[in-house]
């Protein structure tokens, strides 16, 4: 198989491509950051960097494609307009069109297989085509239903053996001159939890950047656990950052709950004051479980289902029962949730921040895989 990849980000979906003997030979992608770590991390692949609905930039991806016979597309076109996590899906939202250049792709390259994953919502969405308002299930009908054999599912992730939950559509074409089709893989029979993939690692406290070590050592006086070198499993493996009082707030937070829970330590203000906000943030997951969906704002206590599980631990002295890791998933517990191979080639110079927005809007590469396997028919 030899890959287009669309809207590629820095190649989160590929990263087992190599290993499996899938090529991938051309890939484009509009943001420079994105374009420049795509590149360092995948050196050999013809990276276009650009707008694709700009047409010299269309252009070049067309030729390029051609020259090195591309027979697969993969596309993961920005969600942004038609996601539920901003609220309301915006009906008319030009983002939304971004299909549309993959479209006119699939009809000029005539690939063997595509395969398209975005949000749910992917299917139901109208956007403007040839100036009238159509479904994206209804235009891929119209435009290949002679040519390609078409399935379309809104999966959960999880029940492919994959540790988190992220509800996508998926749209898998393949053409009607080949003889093996993409396929969805069997759900597997027990979910992965997130115990299973970061369970064994010890506690590891965050960076608190408004105190001092001898403020800290007042707050907790007989608060002690093993502490993790950091590097030590991953150079990825480093404590967050966060300020003490959501630090304290989430020490007495349970496994599987959230701060606003709390009597006495929830979420404030600088100045004391009770925070407001929902229940699905200041929210420890659960080790019973698969990992919540990773966003791009992962490194935040304050955002969505973020905070690491903990375990329960007691102050010998007074008795007081607290928890440990009052902290968001570290970017190598992030990588483990969304299946990363450890061998990811990601220069160890990245920006951190950076490289955990960009994960937080990939999908898990297993489950890629997966449903490449049905063609491919290596033994994952």
């Amino acid at each position: 198989m030899r890959i287009l990849s669309l809207f590629s980000g820095i190649g989160v979906a590929e990263a087992y491509f190599k290993r499996y003997g899938i090529e991938v030979a051309v890939a484009n992608e509009k943001d420079s950051r994105r374009a420049e770590l795509f590149q360092k991390i995948y050196p050999h692949v013809d990276m276009i960097t650009g707008d694709i609905t700009h047409p010299n930039v269309f252009q070049e991806v067309e030729k390029l494609s051609k020259k090195h016979k591309i027979d697969t597309i993969l596309a993961t076109p920005p969600c942004q307009g038609m996601s539920r996590a901003a609220g309301k899906p915006k009906v008319g939202d030009e983002r939304n069109n971004l299909i549309i250049p993959v479209l006119e792709l699939i009809t000029k390259l005539n690939p063997r297989y595509v395969l398209i994953e975005n949000v749910k919502n992917l299917i139901e969405v109208e956007i403007i085509y040839k100036k009238q308002w159509i479904k994206v299930k209804e235009l891929l009908d119209k435009l290949f239903k002679d040519s390609y054999h078409i399935e379309i599912k809104i999966v959960d992730i999880k029940n492919y053996d994959i540790p988190q939950s992220r509800i996508r559509a998926i749209i898998l074409m393949t053409s009607r001159s080949v003889d093996r089709k993409l396929d969805f893989p069997r759900p597997a029979l027990k979910l992965k939890t997130l115990d299973d993939v970061i369970g064994q690692l010890p506690s590891l406290d965050p960076f608190v950047k408004d105190t001092t070590e001898v403020m800290r050592n007042k707050i907790f006086p007989d608060f002690e656990i093993k502490k993790v070198i950091a590097g030590q499993f991953s150079i990825w493996h480093k404590p967050p950052t966060h300020i003490l009082r959501q630090v304290q707030a989430m020490m007495h937070t349970p496994t599987g709950r959230s701060a606003f829970e709390n009597e006495i330590y929830y979420p404030k203000t600088a100045d004391g004051k009770k925070v407001s906000g929902y229940l699905s943030t200041y929210r420890r997951l659960r080790w019973d479980r698969p990992a919540s969906t990773v966003t791009m704002d992962n490194r935040k206590i304050s955002s969505q289902n973020n905070v690491h599980p903990g375990r329960l631990l007691r102050l010998a002295k007074c008795g007081t029962q607290i928890y440990s890791d009052a902290r968001c998933l570290t970017t190598y517990e992030l990588m483990k949730t969304m299946t990363l191979p450890e061998e990811w080639p990601v220069p160890g110079n990245t920006p951190e921040a950076f490289l955990r927005s960009v994960i937080g809007e990939g999908i898990p590469p297993i489950f890629i895989l997966q449903i490449f396997n049905s063609v491919i028919g290596n033994d994952l």
